[in-house]
């Protein structure tokens, strides 16, 4: 396969968009084609980067020969029977998160993966991003020293957000925080807790029958003496947009910054107390990529006031982390990376928030990660 381009289809265009100029700069690859069920907004988008091949059908798009692999950007509810869709049909895989929202189809995609042989990814933002980019920088140069706990949150106000937002229970898109505790270490979650706290509004209650405000999950690491506390808000608790992660070593600590744009704390034992934290500007890790898609950890589609995205207006860009993404699929397509996190591991990661949920309706019972989203290795 790396003896030829690759074709890739981007599927859904809202976010997706942000990916095109990406794959169509990266060294080896062919943006092939693009599919939007809505004719306007697919046209548009193909005629401003001249991609010839459009789909309104995805079922037409994957009965094409010439698609090697699909990125699938699409809403939340579809990810799953999409990713199974395309698998059967013979094409790698790349999804925006949640992997999907079932554990049936967490199960089943990983199945196909393991009986075709084909690549999946899920593209979780946070473990590219460059502030956790820059805390694995300093886990594995042992800076950290013995790692001792992990935290992180995803706090964001989805009010005004269509179709299946409403209501959505945190832990069902809990993909930001869980990735980053389980991604620095390439850790594997073995069981969780999860308690519901608070309350949104009524009429918020009956489209996925969760009452909750905030739920906040801890996660016990297989084989390990780790464990890790995430929490997650959508609806009716006052805080700006913040995905954090933080990460305590015995040596050092690394905190993420409680108002957006602020910088990192860095946490150094052992010091006069004063001395103890510093602000730490997070630098850029451009340098991993292809030279011809650096200038995408810095910029992209979404930065331009006519082409803004809910996602963007909110998320602040996602830490550069969209042209990594694409490379560690492009690479694992080529089969020169692992491609994290491959099907197992989103599957780990997805069930987490899964089987969070279901313990908070419980009342804080443990889940045990079922045995199809643990490896060996």
């Amino acid at each position: 396969m790396s003896q030829k381009k690759l074709n890739i289809a981007i599927v859904g265009l809202g976010f997706g968009a942000e990916f095109i100029p990406i794959y169509q700069d990266y060294p080896g690859v062919h943006l092939y084609a693009i599919c939007q069920r809505t004719p306007s907004t697919l046209n548009e988008i193909g005629d401003r980067y001249n991609i010839e091949q459009r789909y309104t059908s995805y079922e037409e798009l994957l009965a094409d020969p010439q698609v090697d692999a699909v990125h699938i950007n699409t809403p939340i509810p579809n990810h799953g029977q999409q990713s199974i869709q395309a698998l059967r049909a013979g094409k790698h895989v790349a999804c925006t998160v949640p992997m999907a929202t079932t554990i049936a189809e967490c199960e089943e995609i990983v199945h196909l993966v393991a009986e075709t042989g084909l690549t999946y990814m899920m593209m979780e933002t946070v473990v590219y991003a460059r502030e956790f980019l820059y805390m694995k920088q300093e886990y594995e140069s042992g800076k950290l020293g013995k790692l001792q706990f992990l935290k992180a949150s995803h706090q964001q106000d989805m009010d005004g957000w269509p179709n299946y937002w409403p209501g959505l229970p945190p832990m069902y898109y809990a993909t930001h925080c869980v990735g980053p505790v389980l991604g620095l270490g390439q850790h594997q979650a073995e069981y969780v807790s999860c308690f519901g706290s608070g309350t949104i509004r009524e009429e918020l209650h009956h489209h996925y029958q969760s009452p909750f405000a905030v739920e906040t999950t801890h996660i016990k690491f297989k084989d390990s003496d780790l464990s890790a506390h995430i929490y997650r808000s959508l609806f009716d608790v006052a805080r700006q947009y913040r995905e954090s992660f933080e990460v305590y070593g015995d040596k050092r600590s690394v905190e993420w910054p409680l108002i957006e744009h602020n910088p990192l704390v860095l946490h150094t034992a052992k010091r006069p107390e004063p001395e103890i934290p510093e602000e730490v500007v997070c630098p850029d890790f451009a340098h991993y990529l292809p030279s011809e898609i650096q200038k995408y950890t810095r910029a992209g589609v979404y930065d331009d006031d006519d082409h803004q995205h809910l996602s963007f207006v909110q998320g602040g860009g996602h830490g550069g982390s969209h042209p990594h993404l694409v490379h560690e699929f492009v690479k694992a397509l080529q089969g020169l990376g692992p491609g994290y996190p491959n099907a197992v591991a989103s599957a780990n990661i997805t069930c987490v928030g899964l089987l969070a949920h279901e313990s908070a309706l419980e009342g804080g019972v443990i889940k045990f990660l079922p045995g199809f989203t643990l490896s060996d290795t």
